[in-house]
C-alpha cells in the first residue's frame, strides 16, 4: 500500500495542475488503492455496525480537489485522502468512521466535528441528562486504549450557556466538537493491514457513536 504514499509525498512537493495533470494515472492507481481500502473497512465495520453495510466505498471519498476561494493557501490540491464512512452519507452532521491517510501523519477516528448549533444542543442536552453513561464510555479502558481524549482545541474556557459551572459534567459540555483520533504509522500501510488496525479502533467507537446517534435523533 505505499503507492499511496508514495503518490502523496510526490504531490506535496509538485502540488501544481501541470504535474497533477502528468501524473494523472498515477492519481487513479492511489485512488484505486484507497477504495479498496475503504471497501474492506466497510466491511469489517458491518460485523458490529450493521447501518452501514449498504454504503458504496466510492460515496464515502472526499475530492482531493481543494476549494481556495476563500483561502490565502492556493495549492489547488489536498495533501492528503480522506473517506467518511457514515451511513447517512458522508456530508452528515451525524457520527461516522473517518481515514485520513497523509505521509507520517496518518489517523482514524470519527464522531462529530464542529457542528451546527441545534446539534451541539442537543449532544448536550444528553450529556447533561445522560452523562455517567457518556463518562463511562470515553472512560473505558478499552476506548481510552486508542482514544486517550476527546478532540478539544475548539473547547470553551467557560461554561456554555445554559450550564452551571459546578455541573459534574461541565467538561464534557465545554467541547464544541465530540471527536476522537487514532495516530497510524506509515508502516501499517505499507504492510497493507490498514483496514485491520482501523477496524480496531472503530469498534471502540461504537458505543460512543450510539450515544450520539440518540442524542441527535
Amino acid at each position: 500500500m505505499s503507492y499511496i504514499l508514495n503518490f502523496l509525498t510526490e504531490l506535496q512537493n509538485n502540488n501544481n495542475k501541470a504535474w497533477f495533470d502528468a501524473h494523472k494515472k498515477e492519481f487513479e492507481g492511489a485512488k484505486a488503492e484507497l477504495l479498496e481500502i475503504v471497501k474492506e473497512v466497510i466491511a469489517k465495520i458491518s460485523q458490529f455496525d450493521p447501518s452501514v453495510s449498504s454504503i458504496e466505498a466510492k460515496d464515502c471519498l472526499f475530492r482531493i480537489y481543494r476549494d481556495v476561494r476563500f483561502s490565502g493557501d492556493k495549492t489547488p490540491y489536498k495533501s492528503h485522502f480522506g473517506a467518511f464512512i457514515c451511513s447517512q452519507g458522508k456530508k452528515s452532521s451525524g457520527p461516522g468512521y473517518y481515514i485520513h491517510i497523509q505521509p507520517e501523519h496518518t489517523f482514524v477516528g470519527g464522531g462529530v466535528y464542529m457542528p451546527e448549533p441545534d446539534t451541539l444542543a442537543k449532544i448536550r442536552q444528553e450529556i447533561d441528562y445522560n452523562g455517567q453513561k457518556f463518562k463511562e464510555i470515553v472512560e473505558s479502558p478499552h476506548f481510552k486504549k486508542y482514544f486517550p481524549k476527546l478532540w478539544d482545541e475548539d473547547k470553551l474556557s467557560r461554561p456554555p450557556k445554559g450550564y452551571e459551572a459546578d455541573n459534574p459534567f461541565i467538561e464534557f459540555l465545554k467541547l464544541k466538537s465530540f471527536a476522537v483520533s487514532h495516530p497510524i504509522s506509515d508502516e501499517i500501510i505499507k504492510e497493507g493491514v490498514l483496514a485491520s488496525h482501523a477496524t480496531q479502533a472503530f469498534k471502540e467507537q461504537f458505543a460512543f457513536h450510539q450515544f450520539l446517534s440518540e442524542a441527535i435523533a
